[in-house]
């Protein structure tokens, strides 16, 4: 019965949509509007987190690096000290020496930002950046051979004139179909053989990641030395469980190998790989409460322009109001066909909107090389917030008509 009665009051309210078929139009636009700036903009904001989250998984995930901080001045007993921003190579070999949990440990050095890359009569912009690594670089920076090897433990320690290249370095010195391994290429002042090409990484946060050189840091001492150079350490635990317990006990050995004493703060970093990804990410949730807030105001203005909509729409079905009590209407079956009514407008704008949403996130998304993404959460809370306005809007416009009385509604002209 109650089923029945359920499909009787759609079937009325369906025929009194297509009645005011203009108005109603317009309703569904003001709610579909509010509900696509929703959806629209949390699907984006759910597309760049995963973007920034495969991006900075590629930097090495379940890492943390190690680096120098600035110089910085601590009084003591003693009088003045000074900690020296760079982290020496007898440091970074010494911590390695020092740290026993079970993790892998890489020690590496930027020696260029600008270096010239030259093969025969190929000449590069001064814009590949050449970093001195160990044979444990690849794994903790998140990079993979895509042809040739890695460097070995007698590359670094005999100081090997050897380089491992990325994808772009390939591409643009080397012919197509030209096999690059065991050709010998110019890397600033020095000559050196590839013995291995990185697999593509992309552009990531506007960072050339492919446009890389790598040596052994050992090397870098000697074609590409500064007075103060300093190395870092990525340091990658075996299990990701153990990531906060390492680093804990990397900063407790470098701060012995630093030789600070416990009044002394720490004059070096200890970044986890995915704590820029987590600041950014943190930095998204008002760029939410923005789109929120957009998308709440607009379905205010929808549930008053559907009020409106229903409160006339009782006027001018006043003598059907009446015709239906008098035929043995109660009161409840006339409010719940004018609660029927605004439901089912809300949800057809709920639904325009939720489509549209998904259009304009997923535009976005495939816009900055993101996946397709359906947002099944703000799916269901586009759904909800329709229902709620369908029953605001709704409530006092059928409360209205059912307290209508049956003999003034069918006077009424």
């Amino acid at each position: 019965m109650e089923i029945g009665l359920f499909f009787e009051n759609l079937r009325i309210a369906l025929k009194a949509i297509r009645t005011n078929l203009l108005r109603t139009i317009l309703t569904i636009l003001i709610i579909a509007f509010g509900i696509m700036a929703l959806v629209g903009i949390l699907t984006a904001i759910d597309s760049i987190k995963s973007s920034l989250t495969e991006s900075f998984s590629l930097m090495g995930a379940n890492t943390f690096t190690i680096e120098s901080r600035s110089t910085r001045f601590h009084g003591g007993d003693r009088g003045r000290r000074i900690n020296y921003e760079f982290i020496s190579y007898r440091q970074a070999q010494e911590f390695r020496e020092r740290f026993k949990l079970p993790a892998t440990v890489s020690i590496h050095t930027t020696a260029s930002g600008s270096a010239i890359v030259k093969y025969r009569s190929y000449k590069s912009n001064p814009n590949v950046t050449v970093v001195g690594a160990d044979e444990n670089y690849l794994l903790t920076a998140g990079y993979e051979i895509g042809k040739g090897r890695n460097f070995s433990i007698g590359d670094i320690a005999t100081n090997q004139n050897v380089v491992i290249i990325g994808s772009e370095v390939e591409r643009t010195a080397f012919a197509k179909n030209e096999n690059p391994l065991n050709k010998f290429i110019s890397v600033g002042s020095g000559r050196y053989r590839v013995i291995g090409v990185l697999e593509s990484r992309g552009s990531s946060m506007g960072m050339g990641s492919d446009r890389v050189c790598f040596i052994p840091y050992t090397n870098v001492r000697q074609y590409f030395s500064r007075s103060q150079m300093s190395y870092s350490l990525n340091v990658r635990p075996d299990r990701s469980e153990m990531l906060d317990i390492c680093s804990s006990e990397a900063e407790g050995i470098f701060r012995l190998v630093r030789n600070l004493s416990a009044r002394d703060k720490n004059d070096f970093s200890i970044t986890k790989s995915d704590a820029l990804s987590q600041m950014l990410i943190e930095n998204l949730r008002f760029v939410a409460l923005a789109a929120t807030i957009v998308g709440l105001i607009t379905l205010m203005g929808a549930v008053i322009g559907l009020m409106n909509i229903m409160l006339v729409s009782v006027t001018e079905r006043t003598r059907e109001i009446g015709t239906r009590k008098a035929m043995g209407a109660k009161s409840v079956m006339i409010r719940r066909q004018f609660l029927y009514e605004a439901v089912v407008i809300g949800q057809l704008g709920g639904a325009v909107g939720i489509l549209l949403g998904i259009i304009i996130g997923n535009i976005v998304s495939l816009s900055i090389g993101s996946r397709f993404i359906i947002p099944w959460a703000w799916i269901i809370l586009g759904v909800v917030l329709c229902f709620i306005v369908g029953l605001v809007s709704g409530y006092f416009p059928a409360v209205k008509a059912s307290k209508l009385d049956p003999i003034i509604a069918l006077h009424y002209e």
